[in-house]
């Protein structure tokens, strides 16, 4: 998904200034950015982690999920309303924390630790594309798991470098929203099963305990449910690609601005808040499927047996001929995020290569260029990664970790922006405030609860 050729989105411009909608169907025709998180982060953190968390501890770590969905939007927040009022990218933003820096241009540690961090990143989504390639074999068991792979890295090059990303997300997000109504159904006749949930089990699972053997899965479920590390950053990017930044025009301080810059982040705020609900509800449908019926059955998602092991979360609750709507829809969901998590890394490391002076990323056709160069090489990253490996579970569960670690540096961040070097010219209010540090507090205690219990 390149931006367009006849409009550079990372350019502010007076002549393209626009006020932001006031009345609520006007707003939702600029909704977006938190609606391609969802997509990035369903494939890996609600369908294959948050599945194999229930599967694995049972009901007992529903509070994890629920607290990673609900903790971090706050933070997404602070990075939306970076770049509308200020109109800048992500790791130019990451560029500015204090602390040591490194290299010619004085880089400093926070993008250098990010690039470091995203070298675990191809196993994540290699777990994925392996997802995808299993899926396909067993629809069409003729080619192998190995050739499903090669075939849909190549599809996925394909579609990014000839720009039919909008016809594929569009299609998407119909097949999503359907996948996602028909895990609720499931939710709900699971009831009339022996793998019913209770309220003992809901009790249970928030009880804030965390069994020793279930940290691992509990940080990568932290890490990718929701919003992670990384989409929150990636927030920012999507933001001014969608035009807030662009629409409230560069800062001048007067009264005009301050309106439409408000204005921008109350619609913002609309997309974040609206985004959080759907995927908090997605994310619980998974998890209590997963502890209800996987967990019972003492069935834990692994290799290539993943998605068969997964399908059983639709057929012990709907029955048989339900199996086929799951590898339909898990296929569309696994797509999807290949997609979306492409789009989006290919952005945040032209950004990077940018701030390292690698390249030139204000100037569009070296920013454009690079980031098609990077949409080939990262789904050949993800293939050979799955190809060697051949754990899709364990694989995104590194991921996860690795998301997780990125967490702390995004909460560092939110923390210097807001309190430090935050705008001052339309600053949040004292509840935002609170609600930042709540956040930042919570992910911290949820870090050294989880390392206590792991050593």
């Amino acid at each position: 998904m390149a931006p367009s050729s006849s409009l550079d989105p990372y350019r502010l411009d007076k002549n393209e200034v626009l006020e932001s909608p006031f009345r609520f169907r006007e707003k939702l025709k600029f909704l977006g950015p938190g609606f391609i998180l969802s997509a990035s982060v369903v494939g890996s953190g609600e369908l294959i982690a948050t599945t194999s968390l229930g599967a694995k501890a049972g009901f007992v770590t529903l509070w994890v999920i629920l607290v990673s969905c609900l903790v971090k939007i706050v933070l997404q927040l602070e990075f939306g309303r970076q770049s509308i009022t200020r109109g800048i990218t992500a790791m130019n933003l990451m560029n500015e924390l204090p602390g040591p820096r490194y290299g010619k241009r004085k880089v400093s540690w926070a993008v250098w630790s990010w690039l470091v961090l995203w070298i675990f990143k191809p196993l994540q989504l290699g777990g994925i594309i392996g997802g995808v390639a299993i899926i396909l074999n067993i629809a069409i068991p003729y080619l192998s798991i190995a050739v499903w792979t090669i075939v849909v890295a190549f599809v996925v090059i394909t579609v990014m470098l000839f720009g039919f990303y909008k016809v594929i997300e569009k299609i998407s997000l119909v097949f999503m929203g359907l996948f996602t109504l028909f895990t609720l159904l499931a939710l709900f006749m699971v009831q009339n099963t022996g793998f019913a949930v209770t309220w003992p089990d809901i009790a249970e699972g928030l009880s804030f305990r965390l069994p020793k053997g279930t940290v691992g899965f509990a940080f990568a479920a932290f890490g990718l449910t929701g919003v992670g590390g990384d989409e929150i950053l990636s927030y920012n990017y999507w933001c001014i690609e969608k035009g807030y930044a662009r629409y409230t025009g560069s800062k001048d301080d007067s009264e005009v601005w301050k309106s439409r810059a408000k204005g921008w982040i109350r619609v913002m705020y609309m997309d974040a808040f609206l985004s959080m609900i759907v995927y908090t509800v997605v994310t619980a449908a998974f998890f209590l499927l997963g502890a209800s019926i996987l967990y019972q059955r003492g069935d834990i998602p692994e290799g290539y047996q993943m998605i068969e092991t997964l399908s059983r979360i639709y057929t012990d609750s709907v029955g048989p001929t339900a199996k086929n709507i799951f590898l339909m829809g898990s296929f569309v969901v696994l797509f999807s995020t290949l997609f979306a998590a492409l789009a989006i890394r290919t952005r945040v490391f032209s950004d990077l290569f940018g701030v390292v002076g690698w390249i030139d990323f204000s100037n569009m056709r070296t920013r454009l260029r690079t980031i098609r160069i990077l949409a080939i090489i990262f789904p050949i990253l993800w293939t050979i990664a799955f190809l060697v490996i051949k754990l899709p579970v364990l694989m995104v569960t590194i991921g996860g970790i690795a998301t997780f670690v990125m967490l702390f540096i995004v909460v560092i961040a939110g923390i210097w922006f807001r309190f430090s070097s935050g705008e001052k010219v339309v600053p949040p209010g004292r509840i935002y405030k609170i609600f930042l540090i709540i956040s930042c507090i919570a992910i911290f205690m949820v870090g050294i609860y989880g390392l206590i219990k792991l050593f």
